[in-house]
């Protein structure tokens, strides 16, 4: 079989997707896979071919490469669409730019397209040895899927099985011209020593190191798609309880996760934090079991790279975004007709009949108290007690105010309805926007 009925056998589950989309960096990998759709595309009945170059403006010689990029594919007759992305300075400049290309193919795919990337079988070995090298578990040694969603459409990798050397052999039969990095030759970066100076002593002494190790990462592929399974049925009861109902956060019950195995905890812990955050290594696993069996009046954080798990009770919240940043004093409402924004703390609105003003939104400072329907002057922080007021949740609660009186608390059953007046004041939190998973 031919390395183009072998592509096109690998996308036949996806020509019914919007456009196909292939991050075409301009190099050798990326130039024979959009040289052989084309091809295939001038054949077959296939979706809207596109290719799309994230310029990362790290090295001048990589000025050049979107003019290049640009002739390939006018050659080809394939639009091009170049994004220029701004990686910010920390330890690891690879990670970096690679969380920027992501986020701009994320960005750039629209419903039901597909994504297209040139890792080969080498890339999968490689990728496989980089991360036992650093320690991984089974979730990293099963290395590059093959295939996962992206933002609104998915990203398939269809050349993992094919080594370079065939892609090498395709591009001298084609006569293909592609950019070389010249950071691919430097053995500082980890990457390229394995590619370099590991995979050679390996594959001299193994010839088909590579494929034998490639395949690792499949049957590890396996073993995570099982383990994920697991944990899909370990977090259903636990992901079914919400109290209360109108905070928009991801929360888990703790109650069901303790009854799971220490190993199984982890398992599905680790499978639901992934959705929200980067996962911490092994050592950094005892701030689970620290917020896990601390006692039940405590209210434990554990920090990790993309926001903070709290726990409230018998209940796990993951907080990120707005819900980590500082909140302001309140607000006048000149216009209770009118949503009340309030910042990073969405807004408040009234249902009903508004009461009278001047009416004002602040937070809770301690000591308040109200007049509450039925059961006379009650201490705001009793009646938050009741009512199972995460601890978070307490200093940002909107309190209604007419001058210095406190007339009601948002969403609280009893202290957020006035009968009397036929109104009733709304809270919408703001939602825990993700950072990178």
């Amino acid at each position: 079989m031919t390395l183009a009925d072998s592509l096109l056998q690998t996308l036949a589950p996806w020509r019914q997707a919007s456009a196909w989309r292939v991050a075409f960096s301009g190099g050798l990998d990326s130039t024979v896979l959009l040289h052989l759709l084309a091809n295939l595309a001038r054949q077959h009945c296939l979706p809207a071919l596109a290719a799309i170059h994230v310029h990362h403006g790290l090295q001048q010689v990589a000025d050049a490469w979107p003019q290049h990029c640009q002739e390939v594919c006018d050659a080809l007759g394939v639009p091009l669409q170049v994004v220029r992305v701004q990686v910010p300075a920390g330890a690891s400049l690879e990670r970096a730019a690679r969380d920027a290309r992501y986020s701009a193919f994320e960005q750039s795919l629209a419903s039901d397209e597909l994504l297209l990337l040139a890792q080969h079988r080498d890339d999968q070995a490689e990728t496989l040895l980089f991360r036992l090298l650093r320690g991984a578990g089974v979730r990293g040694l099963a290395a590059m899927p093959r295939c996962r969603s992206l933002g609104r459409g998915h990203l398939l990798r269809p050349l993992l099985d094919v080594p370079r050397a065939e892609l090498e052999r395709y591009a001298a039969e084609h006569r293909l011209v592609w950019v070389e990095d010249p950071t691919n030759s430097e053995h500082r970066y980890s990457r390229n020593y394995l590619r370099h100076q590991v995979m050679p002593a390996l594959q001299s002494r193994w010839p088909r190191a590579g494929a034998s190790i490639a395949r690792s990462a499949a049957h590890l592929g396996e073993a995570r798609g099982l383990l994920d399974e697991l944990a899909s049925m370990d977090l259903f009861a636990a992901e079914q309880e919400r109290n209360p109902a109108w905070l928009p956060l991801p929360t888990l019950a703790l109650a069901p996760l303790r009854e799971l195995s220490a190993a199984r905890q982890r398992n599905a812990l680790g499978h639901w934090l992934a959705r929200f955050t980067r996962l911490p290594d092994t050592d950094h696993w005892v701030g689970w079991e620290t917020l896990r069996d601390a006692r039940s009046a405590a209210s434990p954080i554990w920090r990790l790279a993309d926001g903070e798990l709290h726990r409230a009770g018998m209940h796990l919240w993951w907080l990120s975004g707005a819900w980590l940043r500082t909140i302001g004093e309140g607000a006048e409402w000149h216009d209770p007709q009118q949503p009340l924004c309030l910042p990073d703390n969405g807004q408040v609105t009234f249902s009903g009949s508004v009461p009278d003003g001047p009416l004002s939104i602040r937070y809770r400072r301690g000591g308040e108290v109200m007049q509450v329907a039925d059961r006379g002057h009650r201490d705001l922080k009793r009646l938050l007690n009741e009512a199972g007021v995460p601890a978070f949740v307490r200093g940002r609660l909107p309190l209604l105010y007419r001058r210095e009186q406190l007339l009601a608390v948002a969403n609280l059953p009893m202290a957020g309805t006035n009968a009397r007046g036929g109104w009733q004041l709304h809270w919408q939190p703001p939602t825990g926007d993700q950072g990178l998973s």
